[in-house]
């Protein structure tokens, strides 16, 4: 490593990105663990049709849940990352962005009701819908885009690992019997609303920041400023989520089962390469130094994990979730080689277009290639279930990659 990398490890700021490294990789491990004890369980009790409704359920509330986001998670990181030296200022942003998230979240949830009472498949599993919606408000009361933004992972940490705790203890207490599925995405909801509230507490009343009354020019001014990556988050929905809720049309529960247990492992492993990502977002709003390092770093590693997962996709899938889920292991060895192209659009796309104020450009490279992969959906899905749902995640994921590192390595060189 040259000396300029070593430069920028040993001084300040590269003291705080590693322990925010640290802490997140902590995090991710924990990510893993408490996965790796309840998976074999829950896919032995519940079997491929109660991971099949939680996934429909899930594919559903991830678009409501985008609709709360908007475009927060990375614009108010930006902004708080800009401005936090100046305590009321970033007051005014944490409020308005809180209040947002709120009355959006109105809106949203009155679209899931029209779509529980008109689109039969969520209507026959309304319940396991309804109690997955929990995680919406929970995900609103826990801001970890604003520890993210004060660069303070070891909160995030912490409560992070104290909700999984919980959750996992949850699982094995109370999931005895196939219909118990229903409680999976119980716990995750009360771990998230239990983290947000403590969350709350810090920043309010340990932290002192103030949480002022509806500014309702300020919450229009932010929604508007974050539309772009509202647009550029709500896109990949088009062929992520729907082609999960178009499998259940078109085939059975246990299928959707099928598929959520082999892309679990792929999950697995992008909420680890996101480290990289959360960790270098809001320094890299300040500041470009070390960026080819990251980027050539973050690359390599995915592959490397790729090579992994394809190789031992069989053995991952027989131990984990057994002979009932047997064609998992092709999802996960196609969904793999996505991570690849994930890690391109974070590194590119995240990282250098949107910390560089290219939104719009991002935003487009979204939105056409969710189109492409939305109406890939149809055929690839009919015809090949899972795996067509597997094929069209990847190849989509392969577009947003490689268009964010085209149009990166044109706007400027990196240094």
């Amino acid at each position: 490593m040259s000396n300029k990398y070593k430069n920028i490890l040993n001084n300040k700021e590269g003291k705080v990105i590693l322990a925010n490294f640290s802490y997140l990789f902590l995090l991710q491990i924990a990510g893993y663990l408490f996965p790796l004890l309840t998976m074999p369980y829950l896919a032995r009790v519940i079997g491929a049709d109660g991971f099949g409704r939680i996934a429909i359920a899930s594919a559903v509330i991830m678009w409501i849940q985008t609709i709360s986001d908007w475009g927060f998670n990375y614009t108010a990181t930006r902004d708080v990352a800009k401005n936090r030296d100046n305590n009321d200022k970033v007051s005014h942003i944490l409020s308005n962005v809180i209040w947002a998230k709120f009355i959006l979240l109105f809106f949203s949830f009155i679209i899931l009701l029209l779509l529980i009472y008109f689109v039969p498949i969520f209507r026959e599993n309304y319940l396991v819908v309804l109690i997955t919606f929990l995680m919406v408000p929970g995900h609103i009361l826990f801001p970890d885009w604003f520890f993210q933004a004060l660069e303070r992972m070891k909160y995030i940490t912490i409560l992070n690992l104290l909700s999984k705790l919980l959750f996992t203890i949850a699982i094995f207490v109370f999931i005895k019997d196939k219909s118990d599925y229903i409680y999976q995405p119980l716990f995750v909801s009360l771990g998230f609303i239990l983290s947000g509230i403590i969350s709350l507490y810090y920043i309010f009343v340990k932290w002192e920041y103030k949480f002022y009354k509806p500014d309702f020019k300020g919450i229009f001014h932010a929604i508007k400023g974050s539309t772009d990556i509202f647009i550029n988050n709500l896109a990949p929905n088009l062929y992520n989520s729907f082609s999960v809720v178009l499998l259940g049309v078109y085939s059975t529960p246990q299928q959707n089962g099928i598929y959520d247990a082999g892309k679990k492992f792929t999950t697995l492993i992008q909420n680890f390469m996101n480290i990289f990502t959360r960790v270098f977002f809001p320094y890299f709003s300040r500041k470009s130094q070390g960026y080819r390092l990251y980027a050539i770093s973050s690359i390599l590693l995915s592959v490397l994990l790729v090579i992994l997962l394809i190789i031992f996709a069989p053995i991952l899938i027989n131990v984990f979730f057994g002979s009932e889920f047997v064609e998992s292991i092709v999802v996960l060895r196609i969904t793999s080689i996505s991570l690849i192209f994930l890690m391109m659009s974070s590194v590119f796309g995240v990282n250098y277009l949107l910390v560089n104020g290219h939104d719009k450009i991002l935003r487009n490279i979204t939105i056409i290639s969710s189109i492409i992969g939305f109406l890939l959906a149809f055929p690839l899905v009919k015809y090949f279930a899972a795996i067509g749902v597997a094929v069209v995640y990847t190849f989509t994921s392969a577009l947003i990659g490689l268009g964010s590192m085209v149009y990166a390595s044109k706007l400027k060189k990196i240094k």
